[in-house]
């Protein structure tokens, strides 16, 4: 007979949870006070979603699907905010680049020589491209770190090298 012609039971189909941003084993998971806030208000949300889930009582099998996600995803969630270290950018060095940093680079050689970037170091939960954040863990996060303003830091970008030097740094 066909498999066509059979009934298949859906609700033995196991959601897939979207995994979290990925954190190298070992490193800590580094946050700022604004990040921290960003995963409890993701977390409240997530319990909402829960609690309107577990209320709707239309279909069996969707809401049991949707339940499974939702706690995976608050499972997650919930282990990424237990192991969250909260930095204070305002208790760094003010010329230096470190973790909370808004950084500003010029190009000196290599690439375009006078194009100029800027971009805060943040955790991996935080890290947005569209809004110029970059996880601490991130290549070019990790060059620039430790940096002082006025000097300069060799990038690898793919199979490119460039000169860039540190214009400024600031904590926000």
């Amino acid at each position: 007979m066909s498999r066509a012609f059979t009934k298949e039971d859906d609700s033995l189909e196991i959601p897939i949870i979207p995994p979290r941003a990925a954190l190298p084993p070992g490193t800590p998971n580094y946050v700022t006070p604004q990040g921290l806030e960003q995963l409890r208000t993701e977390l409240a949300e997530l319990e909402a979603a829960r609690t309107r889930a577990e209320a709707n009582r239309d279909n069996d099998a969707d809401r049991t699907r949707q339940l499974t996600l939702l706690n995976g995803q608050l499972q997650a969630l919930n282990a990424r905010i237990a192991t969250a270290k909260v930095v204070d950018p305002h208790q760094q060095p003010a010329n230096e680049v470190r973790f909370g940093a808004t950084v500003h680079l010029r190009t000196r050689s290599g690439g375009k020589p006078g194009t100029e970037r800027q971009f805060t170091i943040v955790g991996v939960d935080e890290a947005s491209v569209p809004a110029n954040k970059f996880a601490f863990i991130a290549p070019i996060a990790r060059a620039v770190q430790g940096a002082q303003v006025g000097q300069t830091v060799t990038l690898r970008l793919g199979p490119k090298e460039e000169v860039v030097e540190v214009i400024s740094v600031a904590y926000e």
